[in-house]
């Protein structure tokens, strides 16, 4: 939890200003019994009404100043709290966004959101807790046993033996509950996984009738965190009863000993009854203790969380000093093996391959043969474990991150569309882009026409993923996008594989008069034909590679899959 503070320094001020409120309510908190006592021995039994009304006056005064010290207090609580919050968000936000994607493999997309929403959350409640009464709570309990020790430390003895026992009995709960809610909050990323994967694939839940099965998965992880959540929460909840136990204890005994010693004339009644209030007091501050023990634990908890997102280590291509800048796009791979971070197998074995800046290669291959993975290193979402990258024959360290990836156009195969309008949605290729250049885009793209049908055109919203557009729509505004940003080079990642033969034919010739290099992965021969070069993977690793004519030539893998697409009619003569 320390490690957050640095989070509250940009508030030192606003938070003096709500301890020194605090303060305020804690002296006269602590002031009132000594009062009460004044009144009891030298007005009530001395019989002084004047004496009453007089420090009874003032008993009302500072309760009305603790009222407003109270109120003013929670305005500057709230305001560090939610501005903290709004602070560790968007540090941990921006620290999501420099993930390598080796690190967003590691943490779940559910747990991001938890740590980013519920946990956050916590923290907050927790600075406001702590600035209005948590602080507060064990100051009543310290402050009260010293002035009770003032007042008379025979009786008050009966304090000093008990609080240092509970003191140790909560520090060990704390310790305790802080694991128990680790484990209760790595039961909801789990409870949270689910129900995104279920909303995300409601339509295929529905069409495969599926609904009783996932309810039955929500439901295991929901039962496990009820039953985590049961069980910190009874540990949690012991501590009431057992604080109240010794305190009553205290109490009996202050009132026991207190008579004696009135009796023995070696105390006032006031004086007891001040003790008597000043353990009643403490009493109440302890009965907040269970509550701040279950917060606290649950905070400690998030905390650690919060901390590991934001400790974690950030992509380290981001580098300023670099200034090479891709200029043709020609790309190079000398010997490039590769394996995902944890896994044994390599999906691409000694990849050597030229592609000359300007052609278009076509990528073809078995599901699982490396074709994505080969595009991934290009914008450096992964390194390669051995061998070198080369773009315009410097390698590839030695561009500057963002620089190298706005010099890229990349449409992913699984195609993701955000929700807003088409032209926010264009705008993502190039912020500063004009209306001339979008419309070019999109006519490249032949989506265009599409869009000018519209009712509201560029304006026209879409829906979360792209729900209210056909698979070819939504691949061409993928694409737009790309182009937008006039690249130098361009990776298609099958994203034409909604499209019907006549539009992806009038798509590739628009590309070609970009002055960019063209990567595409296609399972179709049509498009294929259309390419400077065709590469075929298999394994991870180049079995063949050349034009349409040669591959027909020397490739048996490449002959049968023109025989099988010319046999299901998807080949088109040239």
């Amino acid at each position: 939890m320390l490690k957050l503070f640095p989070f509250l320094k940009p508030y030192r001020i606003p938070i003096w200003i709500a301890l020194s409120l605090m303060f305020i309510e804690l002296i006269v908190e602590l002031v009132h019994p000594l009062l009460l006592a004044k009144i009891i021995d030298e007005g009530i039994v001395e019989h002084d009404m004047a004496l009453v009304m007089r420090w009874g006056t003032i008993m009302i005064a500072m309760s009305l100043v603790a009222f407003l010290s109270g109120v003013i207090n929670s305005f500057y609580a709230a305001h560090v709290s939610q501005s903290t919050g709004y602070d560790i968000r968007g540090e941990m936000y921006e620290k999501i966004q420099r993930f390598s994607f080796e690190t967003l493999q590691r943490f779940q997309t559910s747990s991001l959101i938890t740590r980013m929403t519920n946990d956050v959350t916590l923290i907050q409640n927790t600075i406001f807790m702590c600035l209005r009464i948590m602080l507060r709570a064990p100051l009543v309990v310290f402050g009260g046993v010293i002035m009770a020790l003032f007042v008379n430390a025979q009786i008050a003895l009966m304090l000093v033996v008990t609080i240092p026992i509970i003191i140790l009995f909560l520090s060990w709960m704390l310790k305790r509950g802080s694991v128990i809610f680790k484990d209760v909050q790595v039961r909801l990323d789990r409870l949270n996984h689910v129900f995104r994967e279920n909303l995300q694939a409601i339509r295929m839940i529905k069409v495969f009738v599926t609904r009783k099965f996932e309810q039955s998965r929500f439901s295991k992880q929901n039962e496990e965190l009820k039953e985590k959540t049961i069980k910190a929460m009874r540990l949690m909840e012991i501590a009431m009863p057992l604080l109240l136990l010794l305190m009553n204890i205290s109490i009996v005994a202050i009132i026991w000993f207190g008579n004696i010693s009135v009796i023995g004339q070696n105390a006032q009644v006031g004086e007891v009854v001040a003790i008597l209030n000043y353990a009643m007091r403490i009493t109440g501050a302890l009965s907040m203790f269970s509550m701040i023990v279950i917060i606290f634990s649950r905070t400690k908890a998030s905390a650690e969380r919060i901390v590991d997102v934001i400790e974690e280590e950030q992509e380290n291509d981001i580098d300023q000093k670099q200034t090479a800048t891709v200029k043709k796009g020609k790309i190079v791979f000398n010997n490039v093996s590769f394996r995902y971070p944890k896994m044994n197998d390599y999906v691409l074995k000694d990849i050597s391959l030229t592609i000359e800046a300007g052609q278009t290669v076509a990528f073809m291959g078995e599901t699982g043969s490396g074709k994505s993975s080969l595009f991934q290193l290009i914008p450096r979402f992964y390194e390669p474990e051995t061998g070198s990258i080369y773009i315009d024959n410097q390698d590839i360290h030695s561009f500057n991150g963002q620089k190298l990836r706005k010099a890229i156009g990349y449409v992913p195969q699984e195609v993701l569309l955000f929700t807003g309008t088409i032209e926010e949605n264009l705008k993502w290729g190039k912020q500063d882009v004009t209306l001339e250049e979008l419309e070019q885009a999109t006519e490249e793209a032949q989506i265009k026409e599409t869009i000018d049908s519209l009712p509201l055109q560029n304006q026209t919203m879409i829906g979360q993923k792209g729900v209210n557009l056909s698979g070819g729509q939504k691949q061409r505004i993928s694409i737009a996008r790309a182009l937008v940003r006039k690249p130098k080079i361009l990776l298609l990642d099958d994203s034409t594989s909604a499209l019907d033969v006549r539009t992806e034919a009038k798509l590739l010739k628009a590309i070609k008069g970009h002055s960019c290099t063209t990567l595409m992965i296609t399972q179709k021969i049509s498009t294929a034909m259309e390419a400077d070069q065709i590469v075929l993977l298999e394994a991870g690793q180049i079995i063949a590679k050349g034009s349409h004519e040669e591959l027909l030539q020397q490739s048996v893998l490449y002959q049968q899959l023109v025989q099988s697409q010319e046999r299901r009619g998807v080949l088109v003569n040239e």
